[in-house]
């Protein structure tokens, strides 16, 4: 059966465990091809003759999971004593590729948001922010887009939140790796509700949650 193929890198399609398999057998013949093309003779040197499965493998079962497996289950819970603060997480580990050059790029996210006041809208457990973060970094992506992409999932599961915020600042390997080499970090933020107005400074709260994380 042919492989039904991603529209868009940082899409997800869940995989069967034998699609999965067979996905490695093939990337591993294909990406033996590409060392081939560029000169190596990759299967003559006992430190490269299985690099092309072990490439293959990392990419299934590890930098692209998270566009071959399911969300992650997450339960809400009422917000049933009201409480109307601010939620917080920083130094949340991010690990992703960029979808433009296929190197890595990582850092570290922050993620808030504040629930609504009513005891019918909805919390999640804090280690759930990390399980979102790692769904979505899990697959090739560009900071922008994975960065709005843990936005709107939080948004969407926090019923009744009166704003969402998350924060991702992260070095890229295709920046170190190639080019100008430096060690610049880039950062990208996605702010809504109460974060974008700034009400009753939500969002300096925030950065300066940010920027305590940062010297604890």
């Amino acid at each position: 059966m042919k492989l039904q193929l991603l529209d868009k890198a940082n899409g997800n399609m869940v995989r069967t465990e034998k699609e999965k398999q067979n996905m490695i057998k093939q990337a591993a013949k294909h990406y033996g091809d590409f060392l081939t093309a560029l000169g190596f003779d990759w299967a003559a040197d006992p430190h490269s003759a299985n690099t092309p499965h072990r490439v293959a493998k990392a990419w299934v079962n590890d930098l692209i999971k998270g566009s071959l497996e399911k969300e992650p289950e997450i339960t809400t819970f009422p917000n049933d004593e009201a409480y109307s603060g601010l939620i917080c997480q920083t130094r949340i580990p991010v690990n992703s590729l960029c979808a433009h050059h296929n190197l890595t790029f990582h850092g570290v996210c922050s993620a808030a948001y504040i629930p609504g006041k009513n005891t019918t809208d909805r919390v999640i457990g804090l280690s759930k922010l990390n399980r979102i973060v790692d769904f979505y970094a899990r697959r090739p992506n560009i900071q922008e887009s994975l960065t709005k992409q843990i936005h709107d999932h939080i948004n969407k599961l926090c019923v009744g939140n009166r704003g969402v915020a998350v924060v991702i600042e992260s070095q890229h390997n295709c920046v170190k790796c190639r080019g100008i080499k430096h060690d610049s970090v880039m950062a990208t933020s996605q702010l809504s509700g109460y974060f974008h107005t700034n009400e009753v400074g939500t969002r300096v709260e925030f950065f300066q949650l940010i920027s305590n994380g940062r010297h604890a």
